[in-house]
């Protein structure tokens, strides 16, 4: 038996994301209408983490950094996914432990390439 998708099965689902968007829009309509406006020599200045700021925001950085958090937030990712491998050894059984190898290689080869090319290092 063939599953038919007709566009009224899909009402519910658009009720609903009509629903939750007036939902936000009126109560955003309200706070703004009826919440206190004190605007404050303090509640103007900018901070940092109850700091006063010192200096330009707008101050260079080095791309290295940026390059690292990329590499950082790279290779995390694919950490997370040895997770659920890890959990799932055992019903894997030999192919598993054959595409993790695989996987690992792989990332194994990403790495040397990085450190070839230098982008770890901090001049």
């Amino acid at each position: 038996m063939e599953v038919q998708s007709l566009p009224i099965n899909y009402l519910p689902i658009i009720f609903q994301m009509l629903v939750a968007i007036g939902f936000v829009v009126t109560t955003m309509f309200v706070t703004h209408k009826l919440g206190p406006k004190r605007n404050t020599q303090d509640k103007l200045t900018p901070f940092e983490s109850g700091i006063e700021v010192i200096g330009n925001a707008r101050t260079p950085i080095s791309i290295k950094y940026f390059l690292v958090a990329i590499l950082f937030v790279l290779f995390d990712v694919e950490v997370i996914f040895m997770y659920p491998w890890a959990v799932n050894f055992r019903d894997l059984g030999k192919t598993g432990l054959i595409e993790m190898f695989i996987f690992m290689a792989t990332l194994l080869l990403g790495f040397i390439y990085i450190i070839k090319k230098g982008a770890l290092d901090w001049e």
